[in-house]
């Protein structure tokens, strides 16, 4: 049974402060939580000045609260005219604030701050900007962009000691600031200070508002040398220290970026232009890589990306496992970077009222009602229907009728993709080069850099890193045998349109078996056929029939007229699939080198295995491209940049593109090369 997220309480004692009844403790002193922030954690970790010149700057926090640590990090930042190009700033939240309470609680801050000067740094927007940017309460991280992308605050919701062991970064400082020891025994823990350890760089500080010795005795066994300074507001001592080990920890090394990341004049080659290739470029030009993008079609999405629509919506599941929540961690993520894209001014038809997904029978109604009764989701998220629920949000006046009830997503829905992946690379700007009509033969090493070579051996790009983008073609060029895809044929049809009288109107996009999505010209989309390894790319009728048959079962009376399919259009796509339905993303291994040490890798995990410097992958999608872009390419670009990855590492595991070749390691069934 998943854990399910309990958001905080919100309540505040006669005089003002904040105090959390679970706890019986205050999130801040009385004195101020702004000034207490600046002087406990921005001060005690010796900031600005250690952030002072550098590309990336990492800190972690434990216990967000109100986020008052968090807007006095943002602020010193923006007033410190040597600061870092980026700052990540991970902060874990066992209990947070739902989004009006959260505005209510740091309104309230700022409205009493006793220091009017700290009050000037949130006047201009923060706290909105904050609140605007606030998630949705579900268990995992949820990456928040700032100032254009340059402050990242990455809200990793879930319990400190489950959550921490999960996170992939290189800390730079630590915010020690959960409620006293003596009121939340596990968040003092040694084995929450030896986890924090594990994240900590070689030069990594730590500050904490607390001098108690069961603070002291965590940080003696994880590592940290502390020492005692005055505290705020006439408290009269604090602990700041560095991570320095007397002795050498057993972990493995958090990330380290790309050699090139550090230069001032960045290069990627990204091959394949639909929907995995256009969200590489962006997040990759956000950062301020040059990129340039070849594609072997005449124009980009011009292929399963080329749809007329995508549905796009998490998959829920009781046991709350690995595909529940990386769909769930996709889904989130993509909307977050569409609505900064249409915030930019970039449209790309996505649909605004939701998705039902309808169930099959009576007993996958029965566990989509157990997934959702035990993650415990908020509405925002999803909600449960029965049949009568889903008729009227259908409009039962319409005609329409279901036998099932199912699943709201709110947020769900349909996009163009091809309009999205043009917004991506709209989004680019000047840093992006497009290259249609062209394919690559194959890759070679020069130095440190890739070379994408014509088939007459010509060079079209040369660049320090190459993603993958490119579906099933991305085998050949990967040149690895522990990569398998399997191709399935997808055809669409398309239905004329209400005024002609043979669909009804459709509110929002249904899926279930099948799935109807309206488009704006008034026409019904449906399908889709799934056809592995048939890789004919004509129009059959008999998909036509297939579609329209899955469709009246799901919404009867949808289709008052079923037209002959002999007359019908629709267009056929493929998609690419693994053995295990979870798509291929991040760093290419180096099967060589592994290969030739077999016996040495024989138990290895992922982040064990020797990788081609520069080499990525993302492909395999199958037909979640839409949930699953957006995610891939931040975690490509954060690998690349050796920042924090926005996904916890057992869900990067599981679309390692290594993976396929570790389980063959561990039954022992791989051979040499040659």
């Amino acid at each position: 049974m998943p854990d399910r997220l309990v958001p905080a309480t919100l309540a505040f004692r006669d005089d003002g402060t904040l105090v959390s009844p679970a706890y019986g403790d205050i999130y801040h002193s009385a004195a101020g939580a702004l000034a207490q922030a600046n002087h406990v954690f921005v001060g005690g970790n010796r900031l600005p000045r250690r952030w002072q010149g550098k590309r990336t700057f990492t800190i972690v926090e434990t216990g967000f609260g109100t986020g008052c640590n968090f807007l006095a990090t943002w602020a010193a930042w923006r007033d410190d005219p040597a600061r870092c190009e980026r700052l990540h700033f991970v902060s874990v939240e066992k209990h947070p604030f739902t989004r009006d309470d959260l505005r209510t609680a740091a309104s309230h801050i700022v409205a009493n701050a006793t220091i009017k000067a700290d009050v000037g740094l949130f006047t201009g927007g923060h706290i909105d900007a904050l609140v605007d940017a606030w998630p949705m309460l579900v268990p995992g991280l949820h990456r928040l962009e700032f100032d254009e992308g340059r402050v990242v605050l990455t809200l990793v919701f879930g319990d400190a000691l489950a959550m921490l062991p999960k996170l992939a970064l290189r800390a730079d400082a630590f915010y020690l600031d959960g409620f006293a020891p003596s009121k939340n025994a596990d968040l003092w823990s040694v084995d929450v200070f030896r986890a924090l350890a594990k994240l900590a760089d070689d030069d990594a500080t730590f500050a904490t508002y607390s001098s108690s010795s069961v603070v002291k005795h965590a940080l003696d066994e994880s590592g940290f040398a502390y020492r005692k300074i005055d505290g705020f507001a006439g408290k009269r001592a604090m602990l700041v220290g560095e991570f320095a080990p007397r002795w050498r920890i057993r972990r493995h090394e958090p990330p380290r970026a790309l050699a090139a990341a550090a230069m001032a004049t960045r290069s990627a080659i990204v091959i394949g232009a639909g929907l995995a290739g256009c969200a590489v470029v962006e997040r990759l030009a956000a950062r301020g890589w040059h990129v340039t993008l070849i594609e072997r079609r005449d124009r980009i999405a011009a292929e399963a990306s080329g749809n007329p629509a995508g549905v796009f919506h998490p998959l829920m599941t009781r046991d709350d496992g690995v595909a529940s929540r990386l769909t769930r961690a996709g889904f989130l993520h993509a909307l977050a970077r569409w609505r900064a894209l249409e915030r930019a001014g970039h449209a790309f038809g996505r649909s605004t009222h939701g998705l039902l997904h309808l169930a099959e029978s009576d007993d996958d109604f029965a566990r989509m009602r157990s997934a959702f009764e035990a993650l415990g989701v908020p509405p925002d998220y999803a909600r449960l229907l029965i049949v009568d629920d889903v008729c009227a949000y259908l409009g039962r006046d319409l005609g329409l009728a279901a036998t099932q009830g199912g699943l709201l997503f709110p947020q769900g829905g349909a996009v163009r993709p091809a309009a999205l992946s043009a917004a991506q690379c709209a989004a680019a700007g000047e840093r992006l080069t497009c290259v249609t009509g062209t394919t690559v033969a194959r890759l070679e090493r020069v130095g440190e850099r890739w070379r994408a070579l014509d088939a007459d051996g010509r060079a079209i790009a040369e660049a320090d890193a190459v993603v993958l983008a490119n579906a099933g073609d991305a085998m050949r060029l990967a040149g690895q045998r522990y990569i398998a895809l399997q191709p399935v044929r997808g055809q669409l049809t398309v239905l004329p349109s209400v005024s002609a009288g043979r669909v009804a109107p459709l509110a929002c996009p249904v899926i279930g078996d099948g799935y109807a999505v309206p488009l704006d010209d008034g026409t019904l989309l449906i399908g889709a056929t799934f056809e592995p390894d048939d890789v004919d790319p004509a129009l059959r009728p008999a998909g036509h029939d297939e579609n329209l048959m899955r469709v009246a079962r799901l919404l009867p009376g949808l289709i008052t007229d079923i037209p002959d399919a002999d007359r019908l259009t629709g267009r056929v796509a493929f998609r690419w699939v693994t053995n295990d339905r979870l798509p291929m993303i991040g760093a290419l291994a180096d099967e060589a080198q592994t290969l030739s040490r077999a016996k040495a890798f024989t138990g290895a995990k992922s982040r064990d295995l020797p990788r081609t410097a520069g080499l990525y992958g993302a492909f395999g999608y199958g037909s979640r491209g839409l949930v699953w872009a957006a995610l891939g390419a931040e975690l490509i670009a954060s690998q690349l940049e050796g920042e924090p990855w926005p996904l916890e590492r057992e869900l990067a595991d599981a679309i390692d593109p290594a993976r396929f070749l570790i389980r063959a390691l561990r039954a022992g069934r791989v051979s040499t090369p040659d």
